[in-house]
């Protein structure tokens, strides 16, 4: 009875065995039929910041949904792994980038819930530190083309204009350039002389060139699924 009962556990212990085995076979096995199907990269919020980036940005690439781990590289080669397996689901909705691969800045775009706090500063102290600037850009609320300009390409480098006017709104693009780096200039000037302008558009525009703002952070959703620790 006790040798019948035994050669039943392990027969049954087999069998699982077994099963098990193939099963983790069959999900490794490529399938004759995927099951899969295309989906959109961005939705309707994140178009409209792509197609206004793509035109603002319009000597730059604009990538999509590109972890950070595919531009950044560990100082010591020995903590790869373990840097890539923590920042290896940290990405942003757009990268910024010159014909030389070299990456400017990162955009984040407003989700349903939200860009936690904790997300945000993570990015940008990391963005920061590889000298890679990070916006948060709401779409309903798009900030001026002489903001973000200025602030991934620098006061000369946002100056360029494209030598046939993408479509009306950008028509005057170097005017408006030139004149908001100036009124930054006459400004910066007037706080050195003790006094403060009263204009309240240039105190917004100050604010908002920086790219970091509490009330800016509006955004997508949290790239990581688990919390640092």
């Amino acid at each position: 009875m006790f040798f019948s009962f035994a050669g039943g556990l392990l027969l049954g212990l087999f069998v699982a065995y077994w099963r098990h085995r193939y099963l983790k076979r069959q999900r490794r096995r490529i399938p004759s039929v995927w099951p899969l199907k295309v989906r959109a990269m961005v939705n309707s919020r994140e178009r409209k910041v792509w197609l206004w980036l793509t035109k603002v940005m319009f000597d730059q690439q604009v990538l999509v949904k590109l972890p950070v781990t595919r531009f950044t590289i560990p100082s010591e080669q020995t903590e790869a792994t373990h840097w890539y397996k923590l920042l290896n689901g940290v990405y942003c909705t757009f990268t910024v980038c010159g014909l030389d691969g070299k990456v400017i800045g990162c955009v984040d775009v407003p989700g349903a819930t939200g860009l936690s706090l904790g997300n945000q500063t993570l990015k940008h102290t990391l963005l920061e530190q590889c000298g890679v600037r990070y916006w948060v850009v709401d779409p309903d609320n798009l900030p001026h083309l002489t903001q973000i300009r200025t602030a991934f390409l620098g006061e000369h480098a946002a100056m360029a204009a494209p030598e046939k006017p993408l479509d009306t709104r950008f028509q005057n693009v170097r005017e408006h350039l030139q004149a908001a780096v100036t009124r930054r200039r006459q400004s910066k000037s007037a706080e050195t002389s003790g006094f403060t302008p009263l204009a309240s558009g240039e105190f917004q525009e100050s604010r908002l060139a920086s790219g970091w703002e509490l009330n800016s952070f509006v955004s997508p959703l949290d790239s990581r699924m688990d919390k640092l620790q």
